[in-house]
């Protein structure tokens, strides 16, 4: 006897793990213990905090009775599978696997609207190039988030929360993905289309 298990595109293993709980799968706490472990995908990303990221939204079909390391353990072989359609048609991601599963990630939270994600991704490639800081709001949400603080939604002195993961107060690309992105999102961070827009 299985159940379908629906991961929408972005979101986060929290949000991941408030389903499970809600959907009779796993306990939150078990399936943010599993989520938290990176040793999975130690080959593909190294330098990994978490799963975050990794845990492909997608339609599963699980048994009633599972582990939280089971049901992360699908989703990143799914994320795997994923991958490695897209990587064919650009074989040097892999080398640069975490940046681009980080920035679609923002482009996955930044915009619910799958045709303005090239765009997206072409505006943060931009901003990256450049040094400017990128300004993303979900990676704010995100921090607090880290932080057991987020309460639904941020006003003006959340910008100023102190996390590597805020981009207001840090160049770059966070520390690592701020959510699980679809393949429209890893497309468009794969190749950012070319824009004069910032």
């Amino acid at each position: 006897y299985v159940k379908p298990f629906v991961v929408p595109e972005g979101f986060t293993m929290f949000d991941i793990a408030n389903l499970a709980a809600h959907e009779g799968f796993v306990s939150r706490e078990e399936f943010l213990a599993a989520a938290r472990d990176p040793s999975p995908i130690r080959d593909l990303a190294p330098g990994a905090p978490s799963l975050e990221g990794f845990l492909f939204p997608a339609t599963y079909e699980f048994p009633r009775h599972m582990t939280g390391k089971d049901m992360t353990a699908a989703m990143v072989k799914k994320f795997r599978q994923e991958w490695a359609a897209l990587q064919s048609a650009d074989p040097p991601a892999q080398h640069r696997m975490q940046d681009i599963v980080t920035l679609a990630s923002l482009v996955e939270r930044e915009t619910p609207l799958p045709e303005e994600r090239p765009h997206v991704a072409g505006v943060f490639a931009n901003r990256l190039r450049i040094g400017q800081p990128l300004q993303c709001d979900p990676t704010v949400a995100y921090a607090l988030s880290l932080a057991d603080a987020y309460n639904g939604k941020l006003n003006v002195g959340d910008l100023y929360f102190p996390s590597p993961y805020n981009t207001y107060r840090n160049k770059g690309l966070p520390p690592g993905p701020i959510a699980n992105p679809g393949e429209a999102a890893l497309r468009a961070a794969l190749d950012p289309p070319l824009t004069d827009d910032l």
